[in-house]
């Protein structure tokens, strides 16, 4: 078998990328984009670059003559490219629809051209937006609060358009709040625990009220796999629990035995209030189980973190 990875060399396509050359061939496709260090991205796979299973193309999804050549020797697609970031996308939201909208449906159009088995498609939890209840399920109502979620949610809408009208299998993964080594510089967890290593004060939006569903990434990758062989439509997959910014705050701080200080400032816009995933439908259909919970995730992140960075170094 081989995989094709979109987005191969980010914080969850690496992840991703090792996993799969256990089971096959792997492409890499990332155009390292400057969101956050392209250096950073290429530290990622730079343990995978002597595997012989292992190809790394630098391209971008807009280019729809280099996904045609490239699909046309995969067996498996797995659509992590983005831009990512809500923030990024109230600042700039035509990147974030030109990237994870219409490079999402380039992305299938060459697929469904070349015979690709399966497109399993990186979502997120971003498509729920405004919360009628909690804990989200499937059938919740979908209202995007920032053109990150919009975008997302029509790339979902694409992917179920080319499964009934082209007969492609897809499969749409809404991902909740993932966390776990090499994930973005720009994510709480990450800031939080370089704060609380250097005994820094910890910068909370808001009231730090609300509240998040935190995904340790072997939780994801799990999915992921088990997404090749079964399940069709969306899933929700998270960690099953939920925590207050400012708890999760506290139990870095207690994690690294720190004596940061929590101070706040004004909330950011197109933050959703509340995220917490039902993942009944998952675990049905494709069986998949959060195994790794949400402490037992932050110890290992700790963990990595010190020794990628040192306990001085934020």
């Amino acid at each position: 078998m081989k995989y094709l990875v979109t987005g191969g060399a980010g914080f969850i396509g690496s992840h991703l990328c090792e996993r799969l050359l256990e089971k096959g061939g792997v492409v890499c496709l990332d155009n390292f984009d400057p969101y956050y260090s392209p250096q950073a991205k290429r530290n990622n796979i730079e343990p995978l670059m002597k595997h012989p299973g292992f190809e790394l193309v630098e391209g971008n999804i807009l280019d729809r003559e280099l996904l045609s050549r490239l699909f046309a020797d995969v067996d498996y697609v797995f659509h992590n490219a983005a831009q990512a970031g809500v923030r990024a996308s109230v600042e700039n939201p035509l990147k974030t629809h030109e990237v994870n909208a219409t490079g999402t449906l380039n992305l299938l159009e060459a697929a469904a051209d070349s015979g690709v088995r399966k497109v399993i498609n990186a979502s997120s939890s971003s498509v729920y937006g405004k919360v009628s209840y909690l804990p989200f399920d499937e059938d919740h109502p979908n209202m995007p609060v920032s053109p990150y979620g919009a975008s997302k949610l029509v790339a979902e809408h694409y992917c179920r358009v080319f499964s009934e009208l082209h007969g492609l299998e897809t499969v749409s993964l809404r991902y909740f709040t993932v966390f776990g080594p090499r994930m973005r510089p720009d994510l709480a967890i990450n800031i939080f625990t370089g704060k609380a290593l250097n005994n820094e004060p910890i910068e909370v939006f808001g009231d730090g009220e609300k509240t998040r569903d935190f995904t340790f990434i072997d939780n994801i990758i799990d999915a992921n796999l088990r997404a090749i062989e079964r399940g069709s439509g969306v899933y929700n997959i998270g960690g099953g629990e939920r925590i207050s910014i400012n708890e999760l705050a506290k139990r870095i701080v207690a994690i690294v035995g720190s004596e940061s200080k929590i101070i706040y400032s004004d909330s950011v816009k197109g933050d959703a209030e509340h995220t917490w995933s039902d993942v009944s439908k998952a675990r049905r259909d494709i069986g998949y189980e959060p195994g790794i919970g949400l402490d037992q995730g932050l110890e290992r992140y700790v963990e990595w973190y010190i020794e990628a960075n040192g306990p001085d170094n934020g």
